[in-house]
């Protein structure tokens, strides 16, 4: 008597309850279809809906703390996209489902995001040709990027990792090579100019499940073990303290998990370090495996490319499996896919 056999869980009505609510408003619906495109500032989704920043900052707050969306500042901007991890991340995905695409006010929003998208990429190929001479110029020097590119592709084969990540990404140039292996990918930098090229070509290239961030490599976010991959990409040669780099990086491999860094091997161009900001002339094989080492990871044989002038060294290290597992842990077992907001850990 008096029982409730049949009762969903208090707390998880509430929850959906609470995120139905949400939606249930029209500016609401299509603040949810917008930000299912891409990540997006409080700026731009104001105009896309032509209202005024305030009321759509207010109606993104309800979104968010209904676990629809996650929000995530950059410095003097906050950007919005629909949440992918979380409580409520399945139910903001059924609603972007449902959303009639065909009706009129959304074809709207979507024509006019469009429009801001292309002012993005246009932004990003000015930037590209104010300093392509350099960077031709610097390519020219070390062997082709498709071959490197194949031989790091045959490092993580398809479905071999579910969350990887990319520090100094960059353009996103690695997230857009290994975003269609992965379940989900995060690159991490510390330009806005670069970040904001990276967003326009995973845009361009349709990687949802991708996303960038500022942050510092050297205090990564994460608590623990994250990720069952992380590429360091030509990144090392800028760092004031690669060894530091390298063990931040092992610290959030889950076990079983690789990390793959690529960089020059030692050369003599002076000039690298006096016209291109390069703070170390490459890296000996036995320098970066040491640091591995020293961060707890198991050392595999470095490859290297070489070019007309420089040689492209891969360095490979993997964390060890957990004893007597013969594989990687699920992400979904353990809810370590939920990553933390980046945000919250990056300096204005």
């Amino acid at each position: 008597m008096g029982s409730r056999p049949y009762a969903l869980d208090d707390h998880e009505t509430m929850r959906l309850l609470a995120g139905l609510r949400a939606a249930a408003e029209p500016t609401r619906l299509r603040l949810l279809a917008l930000c299912a495109a891409g990540e997006l500032t409080v700026g731009e989704l104001a105009q896309v809906l032509g209202q005024s920043q305030p009321r759509v900052s207010r109606h993104l707050k309800l979104l968010c703390d209904a676990g629809l969306l996650e929000r995530f500042p950059e410095g003097s901007f906050v950007f919005h996209r629909l949440a992918d991890t979380g409580p409520n991340a399945a139910l903001a995905e059924r609603l972007d489902a449902l959303i009639p695409r065909g009706d009129s006010t959304f074809r709207l929003d979507r024509n006019r995001l469009v429009a801001i998208q292309r002012a993005r990429e246009q932004t990003a190929a000015a930037y590209f040709r104010d300093n392509a001479a350099r960077w031709d110029e610097l390519r020219s020097l070390y062997v082709d990027e498709a071959e490197v590119e194949e031989a790091l592709l045959a490092l993580l084969p398809l479905n071999s990792a579910d969350d990887l990540l990319d520090i100094g990404t960059g353009t996103g140039r690695m997230l857009e090579l290994f975003g269609p292996r992965v379940a989900r990918a995060i690159g991490i930098d510390q330009s806005r100019e670069m970040l904001a090229i990276a967003r326009s070509r995973l845009e361009r290239a349709r990687l949802a499940n991708c996303r960038v961030r500022r942050t510092d490599m050297y205090n990564l976010p994460w608590p623990g073990p994250s990720f069952d991959a992380v590429t360091i990409h030509r990144v090392l040669h800028f760092a004031e303290d690669p060894s530091r780099a390298i063990a931040e990086a092992a610290r959030v491999l889950r076990p079983g998990g690789r990390l793959v860094v690529v960089d020059f091997a030692p050369h003599a161009l002076e000039a690298l370090r006096t016209e291109h900001a390069h703070r170390r002339l490459g890296f000996a094989d036995e320098e970066v495996s040491g640091w591995c080492r020293d961060a707890g990871l198991q050392v595999h044989p470095t490859r290297h490319l070489p070019g007309s002038r420089l040689t492209i060294s891969i360095w490979q290290a993997a964390r060890p499996a957990e004893h007597g597992s013969g594989k990687r842990r699920p992400a979904q077992a353990t809810g370590e896919h939920d990553h933390p907001q980046v945000s919250q850990e990056v300096g204005v």
